[in-house]
């Protein structure tokens, strides 16, 4: 296959982005997106790389470039954040960046005005908050999201506060790491540039951890800070009442993000657009003791996504208007325990939901869930898009696995422990079962 040009490699790129973990539809805002940060020459590597980490001599062969040349161009659109490298078992490996969490954020979190930054910040803003494609595509089914609530632990009523796991309290998350950076919000920098930013909470705050820390701070898209520093970083965003998201797994997360009201955008995908499902929530709920409630209504302007709504109670106040308390709606409530922080009664608190959420353990589980569920699957099985063989095998699978009754299968309880041991064999057999420990 020889090098795409023009107008064809950008519609080539959307469709190659489109196949990963996150949905990509095509618009004209996404087409100028993918111009703005993407050169040809770009575009066209991007398109030819495998969609899973592969190594400089694998991807040498399978897009014919010499490795000399090849290193110099991966390394550039590394730090570009268009290109994820990471260290394992002693060697880089590189994958093509999704659009969520990769191509956005990098990109916004960049300080050198490398590619426009406000012209990025106006095109990402009109692609994620001017159209609801993004959303739509995004939330049909997502029960396995990229990003993960976690429930402020001082916001969990007494008796279920035994039932928080580790890997659903921040600070159990910050104490397992043994490295970490900080860098600027993605959502708060592009709210900022595209003037749609009207909170004043700071930019520093988008935290990474481990080997993808390590990935951000060779990268300069974030600075490396202590452990202390990151547990400072935690302390101030319950300050600020932040809600706090981390990467959708149980083990080895990759991020966590201190999410605002104002500008984040997975929660104004809930709150503007009405998609309940832009994030998994938390294995809490919101709960009020309507004799407790004084009727402040802190809790629900608090409230990130909206979800608290002052009812009247009939009784009456002492100025004869009456004394309303604040209602949690179930359906949308992430279980983040924003709102439990601005009550100083205690009236509204988290309790445990009735049935619990399922956490993928890996990065590796969450990517499979992630892209079965947005129908890709079949790219992370065949993974080299120059294969003709692997092509076909794509055209089959993909439409197997897009089938309601195998999809529903392969996620179930029954299913799914089966179902990754034998992705583990196959993977064993080809001598890449460490992509199964990220």
């Amino acid at each position: 296959m020889g090098h795409l040009a023009g107008k064809d490699v950008y519609y080539a790129l959307g469709r190659k982005i489109d196949g990963s973990t996150a949905k990509a539809p095509w618009n004209p805002a996404f087409h100028e997106i993918l111009k703005t940060v993407f050169s040809t020459e770009e575009a066209d590597l991007f398109v030819a790389l495998p969609y899973t980490l592969s190594t400089l001599d694998r991807i040498s062969r399978t897009t014919g470039r010499g490795k000399a040349e090849l290193k110099n161009r991966l390394d550039a659109m590394t730090s570009k954040g268009l290109v994820v490298d990471l260290r394992v078992n002693g060697a880089y490996r590189y994958m093509p960046s999704p659009l969520v969490v990769g191509i956005f954020e990098f990109t916004m979190m960049r300080t050198d005005n490398e590619p426009d930054t406000r012209k990025c910040a106006a095109l990402f803003h009109e692609y994620l908050n001017g159209h609801m494609d993004f959303w739509r595509e995004n939330t049909k089914s997502n029960a396995f999201a990229f990003i993960r609530t976690l429930a402020h632990e001082e916001a969990v009523i007494p008796e279920d506060h035994i039932e928080i796991y580790d890997y659903e309290k921040a600070g159990a998350l910050i104490e397992a790491s043994d490295r970490f950076s900080v860098g600027i919000c993605s959502c708060r920098h592009e709210k900022l540039h595209s003037g749609a930013k009207q909170c004043d909470i700071p930019l520093d705050t988008c935290s990474s951890f481990g080997i993808f820390a390590d990935f951000m701070i060779r990268n300069r898209l974030a600075k490396e800070v202590s452990k202390t520093e990151m547990l400072e970083n935690l302390a101030r965003s319950r300050e600020l009442g932040l809600v706090l998201q981390a990467d959708n797994v149980k083990n080895r997360i990759g991020f966590m993000c201190h999410c605002d009201k104002c500008c984040c955008n997975p929660l104004l995908g809930i709150r503007k657009f009405g998609f309940p499902n832009t994030v998994v929530t938390s294995n809490f709920i919101a709960r009020t003791d309507a004799a407790r409630c004084s009727g402040c209504g802190r809790c629900a302007t608090a409230c990130p996504v909206d979800a608290i709504h002052m009812k009247p109670t009939g009784q009456l106040k002492k100025n004869g208007k009456d004394k309303p308390w604040a209602e949690a709606d179930h359906g949308i409530c992430i279980g983040c325990g924003v709102c439990a922080l601005q009550c100083r009664l205690k009236a509204i608190q988290l309790e445990k939901r009735r049935q619990r959420v399922l956490t993928p353990e890996t990065t590796f589980e969450r990517i499979i869930l992630q892209s079965l569920e947005k129908g890709n699957l079949q790219n992370q099985i065949f993974d080299n898009p120059r294969s003709n063989t692997q092509a076909f095998m794509r055209m089959v699978t993909g439409a197997f696995f897009r089938l309601p009754p195998v999809k529903k299968a392969l996620v179930s309880d029954t299913f799914r422990s089966r179902f990754f041991s034998f992705l583990t064999t196959g993977l064993k057999l080809q001598d890449k079962e460490w992509i199964t420990k990220i």
